[in-house]
């Protein structure tokens, strides 16, 4: 049984590989624009092709703000 989890989690760890995709200049933009416009993150997420966590992540590393706790 424990063998199928490990199995499952190494599928899983392929599955992702490669998906991270590397931040542009022109997606630095979008993202600062998206933040002076104050857009909700989920609707940020779903036009740039990121999770919320990763846009968050950004943000906070080129001390934008994004979200409702503005």
């Amino acid at each position: 049984m424990a063998r199928k989890a490990k199995t499952k989690v190494k599928a899983q760890a392929k599955a992702n590989v490669g998906s991270r995709e590397p931040w542009t200049k022109e997606h630095l933009r979008e993202l600062k624009a998206h933040s002076k416009s104050k857009t909700p993150v989920l609707d940020i997420a779903k036009t740039m092709g990121r999770t919320p966590g990763a846009l968050r992540q950004k943000a906070m590393a080129l001390g934008l703000k994004l979200g409702h706790r503005r």
